[in-house]
């Protein structure tokens, strides 16, 4: 894997996920209480032996930078690293980035200096555990020029993926980018040739890109220079490439999750209090996903009732009953609180007692969640402000709201309170 460069695609301004993209880039949105989005595919390159790794971003890049230089740093001994490019203004391109392949094109450059085969191009978006040193052994064993890796999908999300077929050696001979009506039929194919049992074949039939790529080094020069044109991999470089190179494709088998929604997200984090087996689990230890070390002391948990939920490190809770959430770090929770299917995120910092104290005395509000709040399917943003005996729990059950002067937004039905929010006391949402 010495011989391989992982970019990682940082995507654009987040709509989807806005407001958790308001103050950051999408890679850094917090994930499981401790851990942020890019540390699911720098993990997975570390774990794969894969140690020179390239973030490209545009938007709100600071926090992000911020992350991977206190959390990744390799010995100095080694090539390894992990680097943030932001788009840039440059004389021979003079605008940001336009896509997915444009973004690579604009650092081919540097990307062409490094001496490698191989580029693994990945998301920052997706929840996954992945073996990236067998996706390349696959490619370079099919003499492949490009090997997508795929999983098999169902009607229901078929139309938000790009979608193929492929022949009896694994070689796509068809591709189409999130398909509809009668274009999304002829995408149809038999899943089985795949190893799925008939009944599986019968609600996934469709393979879906997942958006993870291994091109050859100059097969992905030669695309980007000779198709200036083409700016997405997705829409257009992969499928104009199907024709005249070898495009095949790899079957991924195991947990994985678009997480580009606030829906998908929420539904992601929650995910991972099941019990006994999640559907991912951090808890293997022969794959670790890595973060920032913090250092934080144990949680302090005073005659709580905690049920089906993640607490991470640093928290103090009082006398609250949580249920099927996940509580971030250095988060305080205060007493007679109800916390039930919803992600906080916690805070930066700590905010000392006595300067809580001084807050309440004075009707501000202290950092954490104020006493006697009920808070239900609802993510609270890092650093909020939650004021006494609130009640976020959407009882109209809203789909969709934009109240950034109030602090909150509604994403289908879910209620975002935004980073740094004050929710003033006695407030119902």
């Amino acid at each position: 894997m010495k011989s391989v460069l992982a970019i990682i695609l940082g995507g654009g301004a987040g709509t989807r996920l806005y407001p958790l993209t308001k103050f950051r880039a999408k890679p850094a949105v917090p994930l499981a209480g401790k851990y942020r989005l890019i540390d699911i595919p720098v993990s997975n390159c570390i774990n794969s032996d894969i140690n020179k790794i390239y973030v490209l971003t545009q938007f709100n890049s600071a926090s992000l930078n911020r992350h991977i230089s206190r959390a990744y740093q390799f010995s100095q001994f080694t090539e390894g690293f992990v680097e943030v490019l932001a788009a840039q203004q440059t004389p021979d391109s003079p605008s940001w980035f336009q896509g997915t392949a444009d973004a690579v094109r604009k650092y081919l450059w540097m990307f062409d200096a490094w001496d490698v085969e191989d580029f693994v191009i990945l998301s920052g978006d997706h929840l996954y555990r992945m073996d990236y040193s067998l996706f390349v052994e696959r490619h370079r064993a099919t003499n492949a020029d490009i090997t997508l890796s795929v999983v098999p999908i169902g009607y229901k999300q078929a139309s938000d993926f790009g979608l193929m077929k492929v022949d009896g050696s694994g070689r796509v001979v068809d591709f189409s980018e999130k398909p509809k009506g009668d274009a999304l039929e002829q995408m149809k194919v038999d899943t089985t040739t795949l190893g799925l049992t008939p009944e599986q074949a019968k609600d996934q039939p469709f393979i879906a890109s997942m958006g993870i790529y291994v091109f050859k080094k100059q097969v992905l020069i030669d695309l980007l220079r000779k198709n200036r044109d083409q700016t997405d991999f997705g829409k257009e470089i992969i499928p104009s490439s199907a024709l005249d190179y070898n495009v095949q494709a790899y079957l991924f088998d195991g947990y994985w999750e678009d997480i580009g929604t606030i829906e998908a997200f929420y539904d992601a984090n929650l995910a991972l209090t099941q019990q006994p087996h999640p559907d991912f689990s951090f808890y293997q230890e022969d794959a670790p996903i890595y973060t920032r070390a913090r250092y934080l002391p144990p949680n302090k948990l005073q005659n709580c009732q905690v049920t089906e939920s993640s607490i991470t490190e640093g928290c103090l809770l009082k006398n609250c009953r949580i249920h099927h959430s996940v509580i971030g770090l250095r988060q305080r929770i205060n007493a007679d609180c109800v916390i039930e299917d919803s992600l906080l995120m916690g805070a930066d910092y700590y905010e000392p007692l006595s300067e809580s104290s001084q807050h309440l005395t004075q009707g501000k509000i202290p950092l954490g969640i104020g006493q006697g709040s009920v808070i239900r399917r609802a993510i609270i943003d890092k650093n909020a402000r939650v004021g006494r005996n609130v009640q976020i729990v959407n009882k109209e059950n809203v789909q969709e709201a934009e109240r950034e002067d109030l602090g909150f937004y509604i994403r289908s039905g879910i209620v975002v309170v935004l980073k740094n929010a004050v929710i003033p006391d006695d407030m119902i949402i």
